[in-house]
């Protein structure tokens, strides 16, 4: 089996080629070697790799600068899904999408299920949405893996962002009236290569399940928390000599204002990956302790 993954430099890219390392043989493409906002050079790739099966870990991610560069995030957003998968149809490979909670504006009292109305608030989301509606309506055999607040041990993120912070601050503001599951990378990672794992081994195999048991999915870790929840859940789990943080306030999200709106409800329900696949992610704080376990988050 041949794996192409997109994204290798970023966090779930990077997880990826670990987690599926051992179910073939596995080529992973940057920004250096494929700029994804180049269709012809995306549509290339692809052909130069005749993949059995694509990872699309790639995104245009920077949220707030989207709003004044709406042109590149589509083209990375929706625009590079829709050749992967154009090119998956036309060669019978499979093509595993991810996206993201923001495709709904946070308005629903509970967790999202995937029949959800969606309803980006940001030109981020809208640009996610369409890379999914690009994949589902090309015909090809493919999976829609809508995660949440993805953080890694290594990169830029919000965890690495407040351990730096608690170094430098003595008093940090986080918000605590939007909801969502922070999700590591590597438990995504492993995720998808457990899907892979059950999808079959050869090309036909792959693309015939996923064509039956494939569409949009929620993959997020368990549970619940606030972004200051998750601020202080990893601050307790880190001894830092070098911390000089002394308070950690929470505050209302209209006190941080954004150049792009956030939803305030990012729970997704994900009960449909674990009866279809048999797949489920731990609980937010279980794989937080996990991640910071790891030892790599000064690294």
């Amino acid at each position: 089996m041949r794996i192409l993954i997109t994204g290798r430099d970023g966090q779930v890219g990077w997880e990826c080629q670990r987690s599926l390392q051992t179910l073939g043989d596995v080529v992973a493409f940057g920004r250096e070697q494929c700029d994804l906002a180049q269709a012809a050079a995306v549509r290339e790739m692809v052909r130069e790799v005749s993949p059995d099966v694509i990872v699309n870990a790639a995104a245009y991610t920077a949220v707030d600068r989207a709003e004044s560069q709406p042109a590149l995030a589509r083209a990375v957003n929706a625009e590079a899904p829709a050749v992967l998968a154009e090119e998956a149809r036309r060669t019978g490979a499979s093509l595993i999408h991810l996206s993201t909670d923001y495709v709904f504006d946070g308005t629903r009292a509970g967790a999202y299920v995937e029949e959800d109305a969606t309803h980006p608030l940001s030109v981020y989301g809208q640009t996610k949405l369409d890379g999914e509606r690009a994949v589902t309506s090309s015909g090809a055999p493919a999976m829609i893996l809508r995660t949440s607040w993805v953080y890694a041990t290594r990169g830029q993120n919000f965890l690495r962002t407040i351990l730096r912070l608690a170094r430098e601050r003595e008093e940090l503001r986080v918000v605590n009236d939007q909801w969502g599951a922070p999700t590591w990378a590597r438990s995504l990672a492993e995720g998808i290569a457990a899907i892979v794992a059950r999808a079959g081994r050869d090309r036909p195999s792959i693309a015939a399940s996923l064509a039956a048991r494939g569409g949009v999915f929620h993959m997020t870790a368990g549970g619940r928390t606030s972004w200051h929840g998750f601020a202080e859940r990893m601050l307790a789990r880190v001894e830092d000599p070098a911390r000089r943080l002394k308070s950690l306030t929470a505050i209302p999200g209209s006190e941080y204002p954004t150049p792009a709106a956030r939803p305030s409800n990012s729970v997704l329900c994900c009960d449909r990956l674990a009866q279809r696949w048999g797949v489920a992610l731990p609980e937010w704080d279980v794989a937080l302790d996990l991640a910071l376990a790891a030892g790599e988050q000064f690294a």
